[in-house]
């Protein structure tokens, strides 16, 4: 049974990246047909053909490999007599079909966001509404009912914002020795002794452990609040004092607090706003731990919130309102790394080809699976949605072969009232394909490397 849900879930991912293929060729191939412009063929997929048809003065084929597909108009490549040819349609015409095929995608990543946002019982915002008893921010300024709308320069307007400048944070050495790590001590000792007392008591009752929960968050509350050590430990003393208290009765073990000249923490520059008022809260640090005992051998740390948000409600509004900044926050994503690639802040080892997509769909699939069919169909749905805007933007690029390679020699040809040379287009054109297919190797290469020895990123 395991087999076949692995079968119709890659079947699924396969018609999804068809699907963003077909829109993108679909772009370039009905704005040429408006246009006036012959179109030869329309094709879906790459190499041998496995069926076709031809209506009025195109074939439209279905090809062996699912990895792509083509929209070939007549005197696109090549200077063509034909009236109709592209070569020989007018500038403005031209510029259409060729951007076509990236507005396409980027049409489809909203419509694609709706299905994904539609399914959702709510959404949440980027208001913080409270704090774990443990947190490490709400002792670096964050306060309950802040609007966070910037992360180290990078805007927020939803959740899914917040969790990729979470997600790409730097993490660094800080002082170890200041008030706001100590007080971050005291609340995580204060936690963990609560926390045994939990674990250790199997019939403890409900009742029992919101009321210690409550002595518990009471207590870390006025920790946070406290402005020297001395006050932070003594508030640690009477909060383990209380739960033992209320707990059995006993004497507590009061936890020592030990403090290091650096410790690990993702820190960054927090913009939100209270109570209408726009404040920049400089080096935040967030919750940083190790996600396993090798990741702590091999000092690999990850961080997480340790705060809650506060619930948008579901309705009409709310719908079109995620579904747009969903869509946006996508598109801005994708152009931010590339804009990081080229400054070096992501490293070559974090690119991933053909192979890498299909390892990452792969992954998200079983994850989703966890819990059930559907969410793994709606994780490869999600990255469907990052494909299909990436393809879109990058695209797009003034680079040779791509879209917007084509577009740059339309814009100048606008510009000299004089098109380029074909020959020149030609050997520019090969020459950036030859780049591009170069670059793709060299990456699908590094993707099975990593994949061979598990050191594929977030696998």
């Amino acid at each position: 049974m395991q087999i076949l849900i692995g079968i119709v879930l890659a079947v699924i991912a396969v018609l999804m990246f068809e699907l963003i293929i077909f829109s993108h060729e679909f772009g370039h191939f009905i704005t040429a047909k408006k246009s006036g412009v012959k179109v030869n063929e329309f094709a879906l997929g790459m190499g041998p053909k496995i069926f076709g048809f031809t209506k009025g003065e195109t074939a439209y084929t279905l090809r062996l490999f699912p990895i792509g597909g083509f929209c070939a108009m007549e005197g696109e490549d090549e200077d063509s007599a034909e009236p109709r040819a592209f070569n020989n349609a007018k500038i403005w015409k031209r510029m259409i079909i060729i951007v076509a095929g990236a507005v396409m995608n980027i049409i489809l990543g909203f419509i694609l966001m709706f299905i994904f946002v539609v399914q959702a019982n709510g959404y949440v915002s980027t208001t913080v509404s409270g704090f774990y008893p443990n947190s490490v921010t709400a002792n670096c300024g964050l306060m309950e009912g802040d609007e966070i709308t910037e992360i180290n320069g990078y805007s927020i307007i939803n959740s899914r914002d917040l969790q990729f400048a979470m997600a790409t944070l730097n993490c660094t050495e800080v002082d170890g020795t200041t008030l706001e790590i100590y007080k971050q001590d005291c609340a995580s000792e204060a936690t963990s002794y609560y926390s045994d007392i939990i674990r250790s008591d199997e019939n403890i009752t409900e009742d029992k452990a919101e009321e210690l929960y409550k002595i518990l968050v009471d207590g870390c509350k006025k920790i946070n609040a406290t402005t020297d050590k001395e006050s932070a430990y003594g508030i640690l003393t009477d909060i383990c004092t209380s739960i033992r208290k209320e707990y059995d009765g006993g004497k507590a073990e009061i936890p020592t607090i030990n403090e290091r000249e650096a410790r690990k923490r993702y820190t960054a520059d927090v913009k939100v706003l209270r109570d209408g008022q726009s404040l920049e809260l400089t080096n935040v640090q967030f919750y940083t731990f190790y996600a396993s005992k090798e990741d702590q051998e091999a000092e690999k740390t990850s961080v997480a919130f340790d705060f809650s948000v506060e619930p948008i409600e579901k309705n009409v509004g709310t719908v079109i309102s995620q579904t747009v900044s969903g869509a946006w926050s996508m598109a801005k994503m994708v152009w931010t790394s590339l804009v990081w690639l080229v400054q070096g802040r992501f490293s070559f080892s974090e690119l991933s080809g053909p192979v890498g997509i299909a390892t990452a769909v792969k992954y998200t699939a079983s994850q989703g699976l966890q819990t059930s069919f559907t969410d793994a169909v709606n994780n490869i749905l999600y990255l469907m949605i990052l494909i299909t805007v990436n393809l879109g933007i990058v695209n797009m690029l003034p680079f040779p072969a791509l879209d917007g390679g084509r577009f740059v020699f339309l814009i100048i040809e606008g510009i000299f009232r004089k098109p380029i040379p074909r020959k020149v287009e030609q050997y520019v054109n090969a020459a950036g394909l030859a780049l591009l297919m170069m670059f793709m190797f060299i990456i699908s290469v590094k993707d099975v490397w990593q994949l061979a020895t598990g050191t594929m990123p977030g696998m």
